[in-house]
């Protein structure tokens, strides 16, 4: 037995004695999210509820990373790990600094209900820019970095634990999801909803696993025997806790209709293996005991594994053995967290389009116009479950700071984010005027359009636009395309900004705009990050995570769980901007691959990728290997490997790529993989996908390998 696991045993055993000396209303009150103190045995107050997608939220000053969405377009695993541990320490220097003024409140606790690695299967669905994007491999990848920053390697103490949520199959619609049933087949179930998932548990040891509202093939997940007992504990051997989402165990009855009250609800979500109820509704365990719904040692069970988590976080510990203790509240909100803020900002712009007008020349422009809703509107930087700043850049900020006295710098909002006006008694369109003066006046236009969380986001978010949180549509709201029809009609260059935390149907800015950045919610820093992206103080290096649709019309109903004509992996249509694309101002190519093997092997395959950039600019590219087996109804080429890599100007990098076996599995109709003898595969390396559209718009091929599978593995649920 190895010394992790030994420490972990003991604080099983720990645990388990503490859980033996409660009484059974002591023990069910701990399994709610606000659980009380035990005075009597030393137990304080504990509020499990705490947020940490991209920064510690809602609990005041902390530094606000860009949304999950815009951390996955780096594509860069190292920096969601680097992020994640600046999230752990100034949660820890906050919650040292609660601690000992007695405040124990929600959102102040240890365990962070992030990451979000629900797949983005949708482009309308609110929540998407939570998420990694819409691919389970990339998903995975930055899920395990991001929660082993979460948690830390300390070989005693979890820095702070994670939570991988929503298990499983969810993704909208937002208005229905506490009555919605997902229906999925065991191959879209195995091949891309679960995937994610199984590497948090499997790999990245998360602590803690949060049930969704939905259900999945007509159980509740917060209740469901398949996901909760059959695959998370009984073939992925989860040994955390499993929570709730807030209030999900009431829809049981309410809305789902698979119970009859709240005692049989919460007898099914404990009997099924959720251990902790956000919200209030566990209580009623009470009544579940003594009508003989739940066992006390059901109960027992659950709350042992919520007092070990405790324990391995050190609450039981005096404060000198905890090293994470000693984590001051200067830490929080300190200047290498904004230096960490504004790099991965930087690294979260994704470069749509260049006619050669970027990067910008400072000393050819007098008077630079910036129009548009999302110039200067904070909203548009943070995204969801977001902290405060103690500053925030927009883009009008960024480039009113970058340029300085030296440039004149005119702003027009030009019109409101979503209606038709600004002013409440303004005639409609009541800034178009102002915006064609802006335009009139400026050698150069940057418009800031988009979305911002009041648009799209979670169902019941206050103040959400469109009431479920969910997109109507893919088309720019309100006036803002005729906003930058306005701007292009001036015939002034422009350039456009994009904050949005999905994809949007630009085309009419795909065809007459020279230049535009699709910038997310890029954090605090964002504005400043944009400003030095526009006039080339840095390259760009992002890639979309997400597949960028022409139309609305395109995508299947928004109900169907189906993966059939959805995202990258099996659509048929070509994409606006295909998902794994993103430009560059660096002039880096792939010298040279070599492969290790012609055949696929037990071994899987290594690939060692010579770079060389032959511009003058450092610049980093992101190597991309994707896979398509010649096999019937296999999806499109996939991705299954990737590495960013920077490259010095003038000089050559070696990298090397990794594909495991599992990389050419092949997905059976029952769930199951197989990787068949003398099946052919297609390996494809390159900077982006292989398919018509990205070769056209990065005017570059990927190398291409034909293998051919020299195994014949069993098929086992993967």
């Amino acid at each position: 037995m190895t010394q992790q696991a030994e420490t972990i045993n003991g604080y099983k055993k720990r645990a388990k004695q503490l859980v033996a000396q409660m009484t059974l209303k002591e023990k069910i009150h701990q399994m709610v999210h606000a659980a009380p103190a035990i005075e009597r045995l030393n137990v304080k107050a504990y509020n499990w509820w705490n947020e940490g997608l991209h920064g510690v939220a809602r609990a005041g000053t902390a530094t606000i990373f860009p949304q999950a969405i815009g951390l996955a377009a780096t594509f860069d695993e190292d920096l969601l790990q680097e992020v994640a541990d600046a999230i752990a320490t100034e949660t820890r220097s906050k919650f040292n600094m609660q601690q000992r003024y007695g405040d124990t409140d929600i959102y102040k606790g240890l365990t962070l209900w992030a990451p979000n690695v629900n797949i983005f299967r949708d482009p309308r669905w609110g929540r998407g820019h939570e998420t990694y994007g819409e691919d389970p491999h990339l998903t995975a990848r930055l899920a395990v970095r991001f929660i082993r920053g979460l948690q830390g390697d300390d070989e005693k103490y979890l820095k702070t634990a994670a939570c991988a949520k929503h298990f499983a199959v969810h993704s909208g619609p937002e208005d229905v999801r506490h009555s919605f049933n997902a229906v999925v087949s065991d191959k879209d179930l195995r091949e891309t909803y679960l995937p994610a998932f199984k590497a948090c548990v499997e790999e990245a040891n998360v602590e803690a696993v949060m049930g969704a509202y939905n259900r999945t093939n007509d159980e509740p997940c917060c209740g469901s025997e398949l996901l909760l007992e059959q695959i998370l504990r009984g073939e992925w051997n989860f040994d955390g806790h499993v929570v709730s989402d807030c209030w999900a165990i009431r829809d049981f009855h309410l809305h789902h209709k698979v119970t009859a009250n709240e005692v049989e609800s919460v007898a099914l979500a404990v009997k099924n293996g959720c251990d902790l109820n956000c919200g209030s509704l566990f209580l009623f365990l009470q009544d579940a005991v003594a009508q003989g719904l739940v066992t006390e040692e059901q109960i027992d069970k659950a709350v042992t594994r919520l007092f070990t988590t405790r324990f391995k976080l050190g609450l039981f510990d005096e404060p000198e053995q905890v090293p994470f203790s000693s984590i001051g509240y200067a830490e929080t909100d300190s200047p290498a967290m904004k230096a960490l803020n504004l790099t991965a900002s930087r690294e979260s712009l994704v470069l749509l389009k260049n006619d050669g007008l970027l990067p910008l020349d400072r000393s050819r422009f007098r008077t630079v116009g910036v129009i548009g809703p999302n110039a200067n509107n904070r909203r548009a930087l943070v995204g969801n479950y977001e902290g405060t700043a103690s500053r925030y850049i927009t883009p009008l900020e960024g480039l009113q700071d970058y340029l300085g006295d030296g440039v004149r710098v005119l702003y027009s909002e030009g019109c409101h984010l979503f209606q038709n006006k600004v002013g409440g008694l303004a005639q409609p369109g009541d800034r178009l005027a102002e915006a064609k003066g802006v335009c009139a006046e400026s050698d150069l236009i940057v418009v800031c359009l988009g979305l911002d969380s009041g648009l799209e986001g979670e169902e019941g978010d206050i103040g959400n636009a469109f009431a479920s949180g969910d997109k109507p549509n893919l088309d720019l709201p309100g006036q803002q395309e005729e906003l930058l029809r306005i701007a292009h009609e001036s015939g002034k260059p422009v350039v456009l900004v994009l904050l949005a935390g999905s994809a949007l149907a630009v085309n009419y800015a795909d065809a007459h705009i020279p230049a535009i950045v699709q910038g997310w919610y890029p954090g605090a820093q964002g504005g400043r990050a944009i400003a030095e992206l526009l006039f080339g103080e840095y390259s760009p290096s992002a890639k979309l995570p997400v597949t960028f649709y022409r139309t609305t019309e395109e995508l299947p109903a928004f109900t169907d769980y189906s993966m059939n004509n959805r995202t990258y992996r099996y659509m048929r249509s070509e994409a606006l901007y295909p998902f794994g694309f993103g430009l560059t101002y660096g002039q880096i190519a792939i010298d040279s691959v070599e492969l290790d093997a012609d055949s696929v092997t037990e071994s899987g395959i290594r690939a060692k990728v010579r770079l060389h950039n032959a511009g003058t600019l450092d610049a980093s590219e992101v190597v991309q290997a994707y896979v398509r087996a010649d096999s019937p109804g296999a999806p499109n080429a996939q991705l299954k490997a990737f590495r960013k890599v920077h490259v010095a100007a003038g000089t050559s990098v070696d990298t090397e790529l990794t594909l495991p076996l599992d990389a050419f599995a092949l997905y059976g109709e029952d769930g199951t993989t197989s990787i068949a003898a003398d099946t052919n595969y297609t390996l494809h390396i390159g900077f982006s996908q292989p398919d018509a559209r990205s070769v056209a718009l990065t005017g570059r091929t990927p190398h291409s390998f034909t293998l051919t599978a020299r195994t014949a593995e069993k098929s086992r649920f993967f």
